[in-house]
């Protein structure tokens, strides 16, 4: 158990409860989840004097949204990492308190595109003709998932694993979400079944792959002063490390992730090793995904990562790692094409007691949340925080 002490603290996380909204702008998800954030922490908007979100913020990002949530602030991030830019932003959020820029921070994410009609994983990516790598790239009319499915064929090649072992992900999932009555996918799979649907970009089938949802979240991240006179547990940041993982001009090595990265600095920072950790939350965009980041996080060496999670080693009450106890982005929601952000809240509600008994961890007093963020096989983003309950 760490004994640092943490710039700032976890005060406020909630998850809209929504999976599809027809009904709703993007704009108001986000402003419904600041909401419930607040709700959360037992505060009010007047409190909040920063304010941080992503590319799935509409408009001008942070000059929209803050006008938008008539909030007065005095400090505001905008930075974009992908699916992991809300992990980075808690990180952020916890340096610009420690060095006095607010007091209060918000980090907000929503996005509709499953009522979009967004094919996330199969349909190229419409991209800026500006972008530096569009001209090499575009012709080829990449997609999410052919990128991650040539990660996942490099890694069986390089090590030998199968795509059983990668349905071991799937069926945890599976087994998590059946407690979540907001999961999009509740009913639990077998590894066969995971097989057995079709196969989209090979060696990854249907069930490989996350879930399309609308939705949203937020969290607010406060001085652990404030934290402490608040009536919740006391959720800290002692750990967290960001990079950006690329070609490298020719040299790229598809195993890996700058999950390699933040990782190490994250555990480093929080003065704590993997062994330590009592749950994960690990950003499923697809299985290999997850697979991936436990190797790079050093819950198993390199290569050994589908033999870690056979056989249900990831499943609350029957393995070594708990993980995405709320069904994940493979089975519960994965709002805006981006997870990083119900990696956090799900960390906290571990943290904090509140998970759902069937899978809340005992006694959780140390836990860690990653993601990646743009595209394995190309170029990503990597986020990792350690959390602690004081």
């Amino acid at each position: 158990m760490s004994s640092r002490p943490a710039k700032a603290c976890i005060v406020g996380a909630f998850e809209h409860p929504t999976r599809k909204a027809t009904d709703k702008s993007v704009a108001q998800l986000h402003a419904e989840v600041a909401a419930g954030a607040l709700a959360d922490a037992g505060l009010t908007k007047d409190d909040i004097d920063g304010y941080f979100c992503a590319g799935d913020a509409p408009g001008m990002g942070p000059v929209s949204m803050v006008d938008y949530m008539n909030l007065k602030v005095r400090h505001v991030d905008a930075t974009e990492l992908g699916g992991c830019s809300y992990l980075a932003h808690v990180a952020h959020a916890a340096d610009a308190i420690a060095a006095g820029r607010c007091n209060v921070a918000l980090i907000t994410l929503a996005g509709r595109p499953r009522s979009e009609g967004v094919a996330t994983g199969t349909a190229p990516r419409v991209r800026n003709p500006n972008q530096p790598d569009a001209q090499w790239e575009f012709p080829y009319s990449v997609t999410n998932v052919t990128g991650y499915g040539m990660c996942a064929q490099r890694h069986m090649h390089e090590f030998g694993t199968t795509s059983e072992q990668l349905a071991w992900i799937k069926v945890a999932a599976s087994h998590h979400a059946r407690h979540n009555p907001h999961a999009m996918l509740r009913e639990v799979v077998t590894v066969q079944d995971v097989l057995a649907s079709p196969m989209v970009a090979d060696p990854l089938h249907r069930l490989d792959c996350c879930v399309i949802s609308d939705g949203g979240g937020a969290l607010i991240v406060a001085r652990p002063e404030l934290a402490r006179s608040l009536k919740r547990p006391v959720v800290k940041v002692i750990g967290a490390g960001e990079s950006v993982y690329h070609p490298f001009a020719g040299a790229i090595d598809l195993t890996h992730t700058g999950t390699v990265v933040s990782g190490r600095h994250a555990f480093e920072e929080a003065g704590v090793t993997p062994a330590d950790i009592r749950y994960a939350s690990i950003y499923d965009s697809f299985t290999i995904t997850v697979l991936l980041q436990l190797e790079d996080l050093g819950f198993c060496a390199k290569g050994e990562g589908g033999r870690f999670v056979a056989d249900g080693n990831l499943i609350s009450g029957v393995g070594r790692l708990p993980f995405n106890t709320d069904g994940g982005g493979l089975c519960n929601n994965h709002p805006s094409n981006r997870g990083g952000m119900t990696k956090v809240i799900e960390a906290v509600r571990q943290l904090r007691g509140e998970a759902h008994p069937a899978v809340q961890v005992p006694d959780c007093q140390l836990a860690l949340a990653t993601g990646t963020g743009g595209m394995l096989g190309t170029r990503s983003g990597s986020a990792t925080l350690i959390l602690e309950r004081e």
